[in-house]
């Protein structure tokens, strides 16, 4: 399987601890599939080097729907954009 990603966000608080959440545009190019992955991983230092990791994945439509407008919100609507830009052009035809 072969995933082609693009990091939408990331994000790193605290000295002790450590929590970090980070979002991807992903592209599975054997079940053409585009949806977004979002890893969340808080780290605690102060009990044992505590580890707790999350993956999660959701269609596009779902990432826009959760609240506020992130800096991974405004990186995906900027891709969308750069890809749809050349939409109103009719000097190409598509077949």
């Amino acid at each position: 399987m072969a995933l082609l990603r693009r990091e939408l966000c990331r994000r790193v608080r605290g000295p002790e601890v450590i929590h970090a959440d980070r979002c991807e545009l992903v592209f599975d190019t054997d079940t053409k599939s585009l949806y977004v992955e979002r890893e969340v991983a808080h780290f605690d230092a102060r009990v044992d080097g505590t580890i707790e990791m999350q993956t999660t994945t959701m269609d596009i439509a779902d990432y826009f729907k959760q609240g506020g407008q992130t800096p991974g919100h405004r990186e995906l609507w900027r891709l969308l954009k750069t890809l749809f830009k050349d939409a109103g052009d009719t000097d190409e035809l598509i077949d």
